[in-house]
């Protein structure tokens, strides 16, 4: 059975483009104008993963209320913004909100379909995860693999997809400092450092909402993140 795969742009020959795009490389599309449209053909059945502007007709943050209201329904579903607005505020909001990745309207239909491809990958690779590697625990964390479930002194911590892999990749190896780089292959994601940075405050955020003594995830000037040894 296809990927199901909405869009959610306001231009109409825009978001036929990126529709019939992504129709050729065989997924299915459910195209949306306007942020109530989205949610209105969301309340019957999600995607299996959303493409969003941000400004949405006359609402010029629509596509930044559109994913909250997404990631509060639907922690993991995957969410990237494909936008104009490319800014590094704009860019800082978005991943704030939860957003798996964001990607300017300037980039290639290739390295979009990628981009999308990579997503699926990650979600695919639960489904094959190694049974020796199904839940990793230390000290109050708890991560389990197939479920894509990460708790904390026994709560759950609401990750996305991007979040969890980064997780995963700290936490398989305790100690270990991983760079920038190397959380961006494990996450299979292609941003700048910056982008990382925003994702790992992100993620601390999450667990000291929790834990206001969280420390476990620590920086190494210079080199990348750890978590605690």
């Amino acid at each position: 059975m296809s990927r199901r795969i909405a869009i959610v742009e306001d231009e109409p020959a825009i978001r036929d483009n990126y529709a019939e795009a992504f129709r050729r490389y065989g997924y299915q599309v459910a195209a949306y104008a306007d942020r109530a449209s989205a949610l209105a053909g969301f309340a019957s059945r999600l995607p299996d993963l959303v493409l969003i502007d941000v400004g949405l007709g006359n609402e010029a943050e629509g596509g930044f209320d559109l994913c909250r209201e997404l990631r509060a329904r639907a922690p993991r579903l995957p969410i990237l913004f494909l936008t104009a607005r490319d800014s590094d505020l704009d860019v800082i909001s978005g991943l704030r909100l939860g957003a798996d990745d964001y990607l300017s309207k300037s980039v290639s239909l290739p390295q979009l379909t990628a981009r999308v491809q990579a997503l699926f990958r990650r979600m695919d690779a639960l489904a094959s995860a190694d049974s020796q590697e199904t839940v990793l625990r230390l000290r109050g964390l708890e991560l389990e693999l197939e479920r894509m479930r990460v708790a904390w002194n026994g709560a759950d911590v609401a990750l996305t997809v991007t979040e969890f892999w980064m997780v995963h990749a700290l936490v398989r190896h305790p100690g270990h400092v991983k760079s920038r780089d190397q959380l961006m292959r494990e996450a299979q994601i292609v941003v700048d450092d910056a982008t990382v940075t925003s994702h790992i405050k992100r993620i601390r955020r999450k667990f000291e909402i929790l834990d206001s003594a969280f420390a476990e995830i620590e920086t190494m000037h210079g080199a990348g993140y750890r978590w605690r040894p």
